[in-house]
């Protein structure tokens, strides 16, 4: 008669431990995807001075050539300035990378163009000098 006892009921916890596994690599996983991306300037220039700044919100890259891209789209300054006007520019944090090939010129170009769309919060991106 033992094929009648009733059983105590157990809580597996192995399958409830790979799920939880499983979801906390996932949601890891989502949360990096969501940080923006930091460009593909290499060749930032270095600064004695450089600090951290929070992360931005639009992200304007100056590429050899003087070309400008914006999230990985080549844009000109007309396109760039609407672009900013687009978006909420009291709150907009632009960040500017140009490489060691940039000239200044360039960069005062890019720096009018989200001026005029309205954005104050403008920074440029460098690497801190090894000195």
């Amino acid at each position: 008669m033992r094929y009648f006892e009733t059983r105590k009921a157990r809580i597996e916890i192995i399958p409830m431990i790979d799920i939880m596994l499983f979801l906390l690599v996932f949601f890891a996983m989502m949360t990096l995807r969501m940080i923006p991306t930091t460009g593909q300037v290499s060749k930032l220039p270095t600064s004695s001075t450089a600090s951290v700044m929070p992360a931005p919100k639009l992200l304007i890259e100056i590429r050899a050539g003087g070309h400008v891209f914006v999230d990985g789209q080549a844009t000109d300054d007309a396109s760039l300035t609407a672009l900013v006007r687009g978006r909420d520019a009291a709150k907009l944090a632009v960040t500017i990378a140009g490489g060691e090939d940039a000239s200044l010129q360039q960069v005062m170009h890019v720096i009018d163009a989200v001026r005029k769309g309205g954005a104050t919060q403008i920074g440029l991106a460098a690497r801190q000098s090894s000195e």
